[in-house]
Order: structure tokens, then C-alpha cells, then sequence
């Protein structure tokens, strides 16, 4: 029973990911990247620096698939400005992760909320044009 209940949760999860728009998807991203960022300092505020290691390395990985996302030829000075504030983001998680500090991942994780809170911003005014349509 344990079985048929997980594979019905992991065909639950596939199909969220798969039905979800692209704005969704890159939300979903952010959503994760701060997950990932409050563990990580949880982590190292409980003196566990192989798990922050662990969990700054999960939120690098999805910094490089939101920079993979961007589409710099059609995006312009926008791609290129959120290019950018990603590098900052990951830079200031290589520095919290060599350091072994919050302070450097605080001020990435403040960095994504910015850019989470507009990216949502963004849905909710694309979603209320959809319905004066």
C-alpha cells in the first residue's frame, strides 16, 4: 500500500510540474531557491555547516536553471539586469558558503524575494489582463 501511495504522490508532483505555465514554473523556482536559502541558514545557525554546504548548493542550482531560462537576444536590458542580480545572488551564496556566514545569505535571499515578489506581481497583472479579454 506504501508503494501504490508514493507512486500516486511522485505521478501527483510529475503532473503539477508538467501542467504548470512557464510563469508558474519560474515561480516554482523561487519558491524552491528561498526553501533551500532558509534551510541553509537554519543549518548554520544550528552550527551545521555540511548541511548549509548541502542546501546552498541546492539554491545555486536553481540561480543557474533560472539563468538558463533567460532569453537574452529577446529580453534585452531586462535578461541582462536579472542576469546580473543572479550572479550577485550567486556569488553571495559561494561567499556564505565559504565563510560559513548567514550575513552573505541573507542578502541573497533578500535578492530572490525581490525578484519573487515582482515575478508574482507580474502573473497577477498578466492573469487580470486575461480577464478583461
Amino acid at each position: 500500500m506504501y508503494t501504490n501511495m508514493t507512486a500516486g504522490y511522485q505521478a501527483y508532483q510529475k503532473n503539477k510540474y508538467e501542467t504548470a505555465s512557464p510563469h508558474k514554473l519560474i515561480l516554482m523556482l523561487y519558491y524552491g531557491a528561498l526553501k533551500y536559502t532558509n534551510q541553509a541558514e537554519t543549518a548554520l545557525a544550528e552550527g551545521n555547516p555540511l548541511s548549509a554546504h548541502q542546501h546552498i548548493l541546492k539554491v545555486q542550482d536553481i540561480i543557474y536553471e533560472l539563468i538558463a531560462c533567460l532569453n537574452e537576444r529577446e529580453g534585452g536590458e531586462v535578461a541582462q539586469n536579472l542576469k546580473n542580480l543572479y550572479l550577485y545572488v550567486i556569488d553571495q551564496l559561494v561567499q556564505a558558503n565559504i565563510q560559513k556566514s548567514a550575513q552573505p545569505l541573507r542578502e541573497a535571499k533578500a535578492v530572490i524575494q525581490s525578484v519573487k515578489d515582482a515575478w508574482e506581481t507580474i502573473g497577477k497583472d498578466i492573469t487580470a489582463g486575461q480577464n478583461y479579454a
